[in-house]
């Protein structure tokens, strides 16, 4: 048998998504770390081309910092971390940092 509703209202829930806050992830010269393996650094660990990646060498090459890409907060730590791992492996002074945008 049927269950009769009496007068019932159905009311949504407006839920307010924010979009994550974005972090720019960026690299700083320095005097030891090579050209070489900043390129190599932004193709592994950014998936940039060869083109890409030397352009935003020479960005940190000639104005002191290039900017690797933006990303979630979570994403740009571990890139970051990456980026860190791969140079003291290398025995590179290179610095990676993050800020947010």
């Amino acid at each position: 048998m049927p269950t009769k509703i009496k007068n019932s209202t159905i009311t949504k829930e407006k839920i307010d998504i924010k979009e994550p806050s974005l972090y720019k992830v960026i690299l700083h010269n320095d005097d030891y770390t090579t050209m070489e393996f900043v390129i190599y650094v932004l193709m592994v660990v950014f998936n940039k081309s060869q083109d890409n990646a030397y352009n935003i060498m020479m960005s940190v090459h000639e104005q002191g910092t290039g900017i690797c890409g933006v990303f979630p907060h979570a994403i740009a730590e571990t890139k970051v971390r990456q980026v860190q791992q791969l140079a003291e492996e290398d025995e590179f002074p290179l610095k990676c940092t993050m800020e947010k945008e």
